[in-house]
């Protein structure tokens, strides 16, 4: 089985050293590691370029290049995506450290479940200086115990129309499956978008088991501590209304993308997504006034939409309440 790494960096001098170095003491080698910099201004260039000989001298195939333009993450993690080419591909973020026998225990599950296409996992969460944080990204990320019977039963398109829960950083994925990804739309962050879509047709399952240190630092790209939706709201800078307009033309955008014929899905995969788009323009269109607001939502809870893609009844005191 071939493996590839997709690595993007930007700006990642300060702990890409101990990224990359975790990469060559995997216990399972990668046979291929795609490289694009988003046209780094500090010192990254230079490490990689070293980090380049060192690989090759170990038998490993790198592809680097830098980017004439900066790209952003979303668009750079896409091209470097198109040049990889192994049976699985792992994502690779450049501040964190992989644990040693990251790969080989990914692949061999791949090797045990032929249907599986996406494989995530947990992370340790450390600082800047690589210090336990306490806990994990499960943790962080709210996961119950609900969502994670679900996934392991196959029905991760289930989570996935209510809220994603897969971190890129994490992610392994069968290499064969992705030229048919098309690109994500605007508003889209790329695990979100390739675990929708791997999802459609395929098993996307998680493992309990913490992979990586998954590092938080100031200068994440992305990164991930425990939230709940009001942290969610307030880390935009938007109002709720704003936000929730915004997850709207994401899932429009979606939608649209069945339309013309760029995703296909079920006949019940695109009636959930239509379900889904409904709910959140409902979200993003409350009334005003107190009185018509609590009626419109009452109305909503009796569908069972705020079950399926809200967080129940925590998502309906949200909005009986107005928080803005």
């Amino acid at each position: 089985m071939r493996i590839s790494v997709a690595l993007c960096t930007y700006n990642g001098e300060k702990y890409l050293p101990q990224q990359l170095d975790s990469l060559l003491r995997q216990e399972r080698v990668p046979d291929q590691i795609v490289v694009r910099d988003d046209v780094s201004a500090d010192g990254t260039w230079a490490l990689l370029e070293d980090f380049a000989v060192e690989a090759r001298g170990r038998g490993v195939e790198v592809d680097l290049q830098r980017n004439a333009a900066n790209l952003g993450y979303v668009r750079n993690f896409e091209r470097a995506l198109s040049a990889t080419d192994g049976d699985l591909v792992f994502l690779c973020d450049q501040d964190d450290v992989w644990h040693a026998d990251k790969i080989f225990r990914m692949a061999r599950e791949f090797g045990r479940r032929p249907r599986l296409v996406l494989l995530h996992t947990d992370a340790r969460l450390v600082d800047g200086n690589g210090v336990d944080l306490g806990y994990g990204l499960f943790d962080a990320l709210e996961m119950t115990r609900a969502e994670i019977a679900d996934e392991h039963a196959g029905r991760a398109f289930d989570v996935l129309l209510r809220r994603n829960t897969v971190t890129g950083a994490t992610v392994a994925m069968r290499g064969d499956v992705l030229k048919n990804v098309p690109s994500a739309p605007d508003g889209w962050v790329h695990d979100e978008w390739l675990a929708f879509v791997l999802g459609l047709d395929g098993e996307i399952d998680c493992l309990q088991w913490k992979s990586m240190d998954y590092r938080q630092h100031g200068d994440n790209q992305i990164g991930v501590r425990r939230h709940s939706l009001y942290d969610r709201v307030a880390r935009t800078g938007l109002p709720k209304q704003e936000f929730m307009k915004s997850r709207l033309q994401c899932l429009q955008a979606l939608q649209a993308k069945f339309e013309a014929g760029e995703l296909v899905g079920t006949s019940e995969q695109r009636g959930r997504v239509a379900e889904r788009v409904a709910h959140a323009r409902f979200r993003a269109q409350l009334p005003d006034k107190t009185t018509a607001r609590m009626a419109a939502v009452l109305r909503e809870a009796m569908t069972g939409r705020y079950m399926r893609y809200s967080s129940g009844a925590r998502s309906i005191a949200s909005d009986l309440f107005g928080l803005k």
